[in-house]
């Protein structure tokens, strides 16, 4: 896969949260329903600071960049043994 541009990886905006750096999987914001999907994860961010996004299921990268409210995170827990 072609790598993605980041600009201002690692810095903060405006005392909010620190970005989510490239690889991170996510969940987005449904615009229909405002429901969370997973199934992607940070591929970069644009010039405006907003989220460019990977789909895990094909490795496309998403025509369209996605404000950081629209974006979290994934919360579900991931499969280990309980020593992990």
């Amino acid at each position: 896969m072609a790598e993605i541009p980041t600009v201002g990886r690692g810095t903060e905006r405006d005392g909010a949260d620190p970005l989510l750096e490239a690889g991170t999987r996510v969940e987005v914001r449904r615009r229909f329903d405002g429901s969370w999907t997973r199934g992607f994860e940070i591929a970069g961010t644009d010039e405006e600071g907003l989220y460019l996004l990977r789909r895990l299921s094909d490795g496309t990268v998403l025509p369209v960049p996605f404000d950081p409210e629209d974006v979290r995170r994934d919360r579900r827990r991931r499969q280990g043994f309980w020593w992990q």
